[in-house]
């Protein structure tokens, strides 16, 4: 239990002791604000209790121009006005006392004034005779002021003077700091519910439904690190029966990549028909993303498309710089890396061309295609998960698609011991059943 101040103290005078723990409460009770309206209207009552016979007028100029001020605050309203929320409801005052006083950037003291009637403080100070003006000082003017008054003459002590300036500007610096973390709160927020929109946009594009294509199941995972992200699939359905697989990575995290992400999956389908090959498609984004976008944004896109033909079961596939997929071969239980057919990622120079490979798909087989926040996903150690350990599991885990895709994740979670992932994390299983 806190000590009382007379045991502390006691030897002060009685009234010393009252005014120490008016302030004492006072700002313990600041300490808990969190609104700045709030913390002023504390403030306020406490200086009712260590002043009750002042009025008390705060001033602002900012945005003004010299010689006019606006009154924020005053004692003798009988309703509240909060000036961050209701600025239209402040009186404007253009010259008088008032706009005389905090236009002088400095302290000062009046213990004989006579306003007159036709000042446009007069409403403010009529009748009051001693005036404190204490300016608060923000990046060295004094953007807002204090004014104490009473109505008797030389009502204030010039000793009280630097104290006054001292205690006030440290609360105006506090009621600045609340304002500011309120002001960026609400940033925040607005920022939040704009990325929220942006991926509810993203994920707008991304397929509805799996492909249904006889012999084929599929499974899909996607997961942007941030609200929104760079990470893009997307399957392309053709007249002879064929299906086109695209799974793209645009450089970087959030609402940029989000947006070239968006771009790309545009891009992707002005392509008029069928491509004759995979790489047609990858020239075709390719030509537009350097002709428009990522020549001046320094973004770049990996990206795998492959082209299944169900007659054949044959993939045939071309890459700009993406991850390798991996083929297991259910018979020998191998694992081929896709990487025959490789070059560049899209978006670093014009007219680059992209070489063309093709498998065939036996009874069983398995493809697993995957962005780079899978195998590059870390521990604590700045270990990465790793190509063999995604090879181990697709080698082990024998059941659906489905039951493969969850393993991975699940094995990826343990690894980075569940932190959240740190880039975009993408992945298709497509098994080859008949």
């Amino acid at each position: 239990m806190a000590t009382p101040l007379n045991q502390i103290f006691p030897g002060a005078p009685q009234e010393w002791q009252e005014r120490l723990r008016t302030i004492v409460d006072m700002m313990r009770e600041m300490s808990l604000q969190h609104d700045p309206q709030a913390m002023v209207r504390a403030y306020g009552r406490r200086m009712v209790e260590l002043m009750p016979s002042m009025r008390r007028i705060s001033l602002s100029r900012r945005d003004l121009p010299p010689g006019q001020v606006r009154v924020t605050r005053y004692s003798g309203w009988q309703h509240e006005v909060n000036p961050w929320k209701q600025p239209e409801k402040l009186p404007h005052l253009k010259g008088g006392l008032l706009a005389e006083l905090i236009w002088a950037d400095e302290p000062q003291i009046l213990n004989d004034c006579h306003v007159s009637p036709d000042d446009p403080s007069y409403e403010f100070l009529s009748g009051q005779r001693s005036i404190m003006a204490i300016p608060l000082f923000d990046k060295g003017t004094a953007q807002n002021m204090v004014v104490l008054s009473n109505g008797e003459p030389h009502g204030f002590s010039p000793d009280e003077l630097p104290e006054r300036v001292w205690m006030a500007n440290l609360f105006g610096q506090a009621t600045q700091n609340l304002v500011l973390a309120e002001q960026l709160e609400a940033a925040y927020q607005q920022v939040e519910r704009e990325l929220q929109v942006v991926a509810d946009i993203q994920r707008s594009m991304l397929p509805k439904e799996l492909p249904r294509r006889a012999g084929l199941e599929v499974s899909a995972h996607y997961q942007t690190s941030r609200q929104a992200g760079g990470d893009y699939y997307d399957f392309f359905n053709y007249p002879d029966d064929s299906m086109g697989i695209l799974v793209a990575d645009v450089s970087g995290h959030g609402t940029p990549s989000a947006v070239m992400m968006a771009l790309t999956h545009c891009i992707a389908h002005m392509l008029a028909g069928p491509p004759t090959e995979p790489s047609e498609l990858l020239a075709h984004l390719n030509d537009h993303l350097t002709r428009r976008y990522t020549l001046e944004s320094n973004h770049f896109i990996t990206a795998f498309f492959g082209i299944y033909h169900p007659r054949t079961r044959c993939i045939e596939y071309s890459s700009a710089g993406h991850n390798p997929p991996r083929l297991w071969r259910a018979r020998t239980n191998e694992i081929i890396s896709l990487e025959n057919a490789t070059s560049l990622p899209l978006g670093i120079a014009s007219e680059l061309t992209w070489p063309n490979a093709s498998l065939e798909l036996q009874e069983g087989d398995r493809l697993v295609i995957y962005t780079d926040g899978i195998v590059e996903a870390a521990d604590s150690h700045f270990e990465l998960f790793g190509i063999e350990r995604l090879d181990d599991l697709i080698r082990q885990v024998q059941g659906t698609p489905e039951e493969l895709r969850n393993a991975i994740l699940t094995a990826v979670d343990v690894f980075t011991h569940h932190a959240p992932a740190s880039d975009d994390r993408t992945l298709l299983v497509i098994d080859q059943l008949t």
